[in-house]
């Protein structure tokens, strides 16, 4: 497990890679937002913890930068807790979102159940519905032949819909399984995510059902 770790205080960075090192994995840090994606740039890395309120180049641009070019799961470390911020991290292509101040043991589950996630992700290499076509090792969704352009938290939810095909899926149960540990959100950040799934998908949208009063579900 090889850890990024962005963040302006010395001490937060230092906390955090002695719980990496203590598991067993490599820990490195950056300070700043333009540090951090020059790191991304030349080396690989598992996941990233990422501050918002950073010097030089904030969090939020860093990850969308990072994103260009590789995609390496994130979580948001930030003081700021309104949903707004959550939302805005998670469209951008965060994975989780921690408010500090927080507990260290709780930072770790939370890279354990990304890292999980990203690893039980479908593998088969191209899923055909119709005109909707998913690649699922390339992470690439196209609308009739045309590549749609969606985050990487509505790949996640399109991926594990259809995972779970003609399964009926709670809004909590997403939210446990797309977002991770114990994610403080609720049936909005679903139903936001979803909307704007669906836009993307265009005609397709049609596959993904909503079940009124419990959640949805994806039926071809």
């Amino acid at each position: 497990m090889k850890v990024l770790i962005v963040d302006d205080e010395e001490m937060i960075r230092n906390v955090l890679k002695e719980y990496v090192e203590f598991e067993g994995g490599e820990a490195y840090g950056a300070s700043d937002g333009m540090q951090a994606v020059k790191m991304c740039r030349e080396s690989d890395f598992d996941i990233i913890l990422m501050d918002v309120m950073l010097p030089r180049l904030d969090g939020f641009s860093a990850v969308k930068e990072i994103k260009k070019f590789k995609n390496i799961p994130v979580i948001m470390l930030s003081a700021r807790g309104e949903e707004y911020d959550k939302l805005f991290g998670f469209e951008i292509g965060a994975d989780d979102y921690v408010t500090k101040p927080f507990s260290p043991k709780e930072v770790m589950a939370r890279v354990h159940a990304v890292l999980k996630r990203y690893k039980e992700e479908p593998t088969n290499d191209v899923i055909t519905f119709e005109g909707l076509t998913v690649d699922m090792a390339g992470r690439n969704v196209y609308v009739d032949g045309e590549k749609a352009e969606l985050t990487p938290k509505e790949y996640e939810i399109l991926f594990y819909l259809i995972k779970n095909k003609g399964i009926a899926l709670t809004r909590e149960k997403l939210l446990m399984d797309v977002w991770g540990f114990d994610f403080y959100g609720d049936d909005r950040t679903v139903d936001t995510h979803i909307k704007m799934l669906r836009s993307n998908l265009k005609q397709y949208r049609k596959f993904i059902v909503t079940l009124r009063g419990l959640g949805y579900k994806f039926e071809v």
